[in-house]
């Protein structure tokens, strides 16, 4: 068999943590190929608002720098490559001031301020960040990936012992909770909106005194609105009940929301977990096995710090 420093990795998951840490490693000059058991565009990430936001993830100083790294490589995606479906967007992040615990944010977000009356009646951040429309971005991931060498394949894995590679990585989310088995990993499901855009083009988080997010991201394909976040629940069919108290609270929010035509409903199970599983491992047999998963609802936010991080650690 070949060593861990020369021979084929197999990463697990075909999300936007596994795509993002394939590239890394194939850009790094190593033969990889993706496992993923749903086509790309059907996987959890596909779903996400996606926001740049460090939301619910555990440890924390360490999500700060995973999400600071990602940070940089989306402004420079938005700066100088259409296709990458990454866009740089004003808006609000509400029920949220700028204190001493956000000074990691205030000296690296440009512009950076509270928000002002007119922009949110409540307290809120106003900022520049990156909205990432997550359809274009896993097609971009994965041919940026094919272009470096990389392979994807329509694969279910039962078990790691069923890779054929001296070196794999897991980036499973979810069903990392039977495959590791890890039962730490639970859903937190999320339910989304997708509605006609009637002209909307900042974004807006709000969160009211039971801590319920609501919130709308402009998306080329619509206007998204959400959300929900239900733990231990599993079920990926929509409520219509979830669906019209969502449009409610956002067209409480932006009134022109209330007649906007529906496109589409959504549901996502976020891969939870008290915190970022990230180091090295060994299979029973001795192979490398190098764990990347319990982003929750930050995948998208932390992938790219996370995808160097998981690269440093196959190459030990």
């Amino acid at each position: 068999m070949a060593s861990e420093s020369s021979g084929e990795i197999v990463v697990v998951g075909g999300g936007v943590v596994g795509l993002t840490t394939a590239l890394a490693l194939a850009e790094r000059g190593r033969r990889v190929r993706v496992w993923t058991r749903d086509a790309v565009e059907a996987t959890t990430s596909a779903i996400a608002g996606a926001l740049w936001w460090p939301y619910r993830i555990e440890p924390v100083a360490t999500a700060r720098m995973w999400a600071l790294r990602s940070l940089e490589v989306y402004e420079e995606l938005a700066a100088r490559d259409e296709p990458a479906g990454v866009r740089m967007v004003e808006g609000v992040q509400g029920e949220t001031r700028l204190d001493e615990a956000d000074a990691w944010l205030a000296g690296r977000v440009p512009g950076l301020r509270a928000a002002t009356a007119g922009e949110y009646a409540g307290t809120g951040l106003w900022a520049r960040l990156p909205l990432i429309d997550m359809p274009a971005h896993l097609r971009w991931l994965r041919e940026r990936f094919v272009a470096a060498g990389g392979v994807v394949e329509t694969r279910t894995v039962s078990g790691f012992a069923e890779v054929d590679a001296p070196v794999v990585v897991n980036c499973t989310g979810l069903a990392a909770r039977e495959l590791v088995p890890d039962p730490s990993v639970r859903p937190v499901r999320g339910q989304l909106v997708v509605v006609e855009n009637p002209g909307i083009d900042t974004w807006l988080v709000s969160s009211d005194a039971a801590g319920e997010h609501t919130y709308l991201f402009p998306q080329p394909g619509g206007l998204v609105l959400g959300g929900t976040s239900e733990e231990d629940a599993w079920s990926l069919e929509p409520d219509p009940a979830t669906a019209e108290a969502i449009i409610r609270r956002c067209a409480a929010l932006r009134p022109e929301i209330a007649g906007a035509r529906v496109l589409g409903h959504r549901v996502g199970l976020r891969p939870t977990r008290p915190a970022v599983r990230l180091e090295r491992d060994a299979l029973p047999d001795g192979r490398l096995l190098v764990h990347n998963y319990g982003h929750g609802g930050a995948g998208v936010t932390v992938a790219w710090g996370c995808a160097e991080e998981a690269a440093r650690l196959v190459s030990g």
